[in-house]
């Protein structure tokens, strides 16, 4: 997939540059290579500032308005914004990998954006980690993903917003993490096919009933999971016993809960909404039809 953004990314940039000896017609129309659009999402988020939806994804960061259901390019840039996580008004935590037009280092860290997403400045860890999952629960901050120098995989823990960091064993190869919203020593993880729980930050694991899949939490006692089938579950234990409430109707590739609706990312791109606690979805926003 990468290789197919490094192509569409270098025909934008020489665009129109085409030899002497092409015919004038064909040379006032200069070839402009399609958007791909928002492939590949890794995260979502809803920004308390306007209530726009935000998609984070392999071809970079999209913003989808209150009133609309067409995710636009933020900033034209094509960040790949690995992990992504919306920490106040406009204000958004992310990693991942840089526009293949920046001359920065491959692995990004922890990075900020205070103008909802058009400018990221570094926190910490550049050129050194990036996060596949991020998640936030005011000054604490756990990020899991590769480590530059070894390639391995790390859990990391960070109760200064970002700027120092503990390191934490996790269970096993996570897909998701969660952090209680009324206790974030309390975090949920999920491999591909088991969910465990923590209570002390994350020094150690229990193992819960159930298979893995991806988590958020809509609310204090309301924990969702989304399975690799689109089996919606809800727990209000804690992951210790779920119940089955609905079908998201295909894989799920990203899923974020907000205190009155839960967003879910199919692989095609699609964005589905629930407002009653995944027992129905409906799309909120679909990609454009790519031209060319």
């Amino acid at each position: 997939m990468r290789r197919v953004v490094c192509a569409l990314v270098a025909a934008l940039l020489v665009a129109g540059c085409g030899g002497d000896d092409e015919p004038a017609e064909t040379a006032s129309r200069p070839f402009v290579a399609p958007d791909p659009g928002p492939l590949h999402v890794h995260g979502l988020g809803v920004n308390p500032a306007d209530g726009a939806l935000f998609i984070a994804t392999h071809t970079g960061l999209f913003r989808v308005a209150s009133d609309d259901d067409v995710a636009h390019r933020v900033a034209g840039r094509y960040q790949d914004t690995m992990g992504f996580t919306v920490v106040g008004p406009d204000r958004f935590l992310g990693s991942g990998h840089p526009d293949l037009r920046e001359r920065k280092p491959p692995y990004l860290g922890l990075i900020a954006s205070g103008d909802a997403g058009n400018t990221w400045k570094p926190v910490s860890l550049y050129g050194k980690a990036d996060f596949h999952v991020l998640e936030s629960a005011g000054e604490r901050v756990v990020g899991y993903g590769s480590d530059f120098a070894s390639r391995r995989q790390q859990l990391l823990v960070s109760d200064d917003a970002g700027k120092t960091w503990a390191a934490r064993n996790p269970p096993g190869p996570l897909i998701d993490l969660a952090l209680s919203p009324a206790d974030s020593d309390v975090w949920v993880a999920s491999t591909a096919r088991a969910v465990f729980r923590t209570v002390d930050s994350g020094r150690s694991w229990k193992p819960l009933r159930g298979s893995g899949g991806l988590l958020a939490w809509r609310a204090p006692t309301e924990l969702v999971r989304a399975g690799g089938d689109g089996q919606i579950g809800v727990s209000s234990d804690g992951g210790s016993t779920w119940r089955r409430v609905g079908d998201l109707g295909g894989q799920p590739a990203a899923l974020e809960g907000e205190d009155d609706s839960l967003y879910a990312a199919l692989h095609d791109g699609v964005i589905k909404r629930s407002r009653d606690g995944g027992r129905t979805w409906a799309v909120r926003s679909r990609p454009e039809p790519v031209d060319g």
